[in-house]
């Protein structure tokens, strides 16, 4: 083929035509590619590899983790009223009352309604306590709960009137009702009133069924009408029921911490196991702190049963694998490492001839008690044996001498090695392991946290 071609115009001239140049390769395109293509291999390497999540070893101890919704048990006195009319409130509720101070009243205009002429006006230590309750209540609203509003404006209310009292109480006040005993000042009832320990039965504890009638929802009452009550003991319980697995873990314990899961408070008092109408509860006497609860009849508690201490690890990281069993008599120990020992293996070819060698075996676990040495099955092939040394003396490895053992995968030399553990302690997350075995694991190891994700000697990213 011709490199130049003649082309015939109209002009009768003659145009050479020059053939085309390949396009060049510029070396930072090449450059840019290579690197593009190096990190596309590199994310899809990284995608599809398996990627283990590690957990650090600590020293401690696991608490129970029974949570359950506690009867408040308290002593309440109910006061109704003996007249008809609009009721007025006056003290806060959880607040406490001393005998003689005005709770309400029944008659007159009810406070609050647009024929309600009282005025005025707030102290400094009123208007405190006013922005306090508002503080409160703006923290804790929870729309779900809408009744809570009525409850913060009657509050309000209260605070508002129970300042004019001492001085304008004649102008509104037609049938006060002063406390007639101590106590702390709870606008709801319930019919719980007056249970005790002995009426305890678990249809109490379904809260489907618990109805609460708060008494400041009403303009007005009739005669015979609750208006109020009294708790008036300081000592209250919480009381939950009890099987047989919470049975074993409180037998013999006087004292129980319990965490509110309400505001995360913790308490230590005395616990008992009572007897109620249809089984065993738990009741826990307080005798401090109500009025932090005083307007709850259940509260949401968690029991803390601190058990015996060890290393901490997650339920999860637990594995089992078999090894075999190798009676002390067949070993020569390694005296620089006991993690290590000797032996004489005797292995058959096809032919029958016998052949021995020497074999350094790693030690996963070694009962004392029974005299034997846990090691790697891998080592070995069904059919060989074990020879005493210094005898003729043989031990066949067949799966009758194979033996399971718990343990986790340790990941402290960047590959999955088996350490055996020993569940001392256990809940539905953590186990509690001992610290003392020779072939286990000690605090600040690395460890997977999913047994699962890992087989043995395998390599971690």
């Amino acid at each position: 083929m011709a490199l130049f071609r003649r082309r015939n115009t109209g002009r009768n001239r003659n145009i050479i035509t020059l053939p085309r140049s390949l396009p060049s390769l510029d070396p930072g395109t090449m450059l840019f590619g290579l690197i593009f293509i190096y990190i596309i291999i590199a994310l899809i390497s990284y995608l599809t590899q398996s990627h283990v999540t590690g957990y650090e070893v600590v020293a401690g101890t696991i608490s129970g983790n029974y949570r359950y919704s506690a009867l408040v048990l308290k002593e309440e006195e109910i006061e109704n009223s003996n007249v008809s009319g609009n009721v007025s409130y006056y003290a806060r509720e959880g607040s406490k009352a001393n005998v003689g101070m005005m709770i309400c009243s029944v008659g007159g205009t009810a406070a609050g309604s647009e024929d309600s002429s009282i005025t005025t006006s707030l102290s400094d230590e009123d208007l405190t306590e006013a922005k306090n309750e508002m503080s409160i209540f703006a923290v804790n609203f929870d729309e779900d709960v809408f009744s809570r509003v009525y409850d913060f404006k009657a509050d309000m209310q209260g605070v508002i009137l129970q300042s004019s009292i001492d001085e304008n109480a004649g102008e509104y006040v037609s049938g006060s009702f002063e406390a007639p005993v101590p106590g702390f000042v709870v606008y709801s009832t319930d019919g719980l009133e007056g249970v005790t320990e002995s009426d305890l039965k678990r249809s109490m504890f379904d809260q489907s069924y618990y109805t609460k009638n708060n008494l400041r929802l009403r303009s007005t009452v009739s005669s015979g009408d609750p208006l109020y009550k009294l708790v008036t003991n300081d000592t209250w319980s919480l009381c939950f029921p009890v099987d047989d697995r919470l049975k074993a873990d409180l037998e013999g314990r006087e004292k129980i911490s319990v965490r509110f899961l309400k505001d995360n408070n913790s308490f230590s008092a005395p616990l008992e196991l009572v007897n109620g109408l249809d089984g065993l509860y738990g009741k826990i006497t307080m005798k401090s702190s109500l009025v932090r609860y005083v307007t709850d009849r259940y509260l949401d508690i968690e029991l803390i049963l601190d058990r015996t201490k060890g290393l901490k690890i997650p339920v999860s990281s637990i594995t089992e694998k078999y090894f075999v069993r190798i009676p002390e008599e067949y070993v020569t120990e390694n005296e620089n490492s006991n993690s290590e020992i000797y032996l004489i293996r005797e292995t058959f070819a096809a032919d029958g001839s016998s052949s021995t060698s020497n074999v350094v075996a790693t030690v996963y676990s070694r009962n004392k008690k029974e005299g034997y040495y846990l090691i790697n099955p891998g080592l070995f092939d069904d059919g060989d044996y074990i020879v005493m040394p210094g005898t003729s003396r043989k031990y066949q490895i067949s799966e009758d001498v194979y033996e399971t053992i718990q343990g986790v995968y340790n990941i402290n030399k960047g590959y999955a090695v088996f350490r055996e553990v020993t569940i001392i302690d256990e809940n539905e997350e953590f186990c509690i392991v001992d610290p003392t075995d020779t072939y286990g694991l000690s605090a600040h190891d690395r460890i997977v946290l999913n047994a699962s994700e890992v087989k043995d000697d395998e390599i971690i990213n």
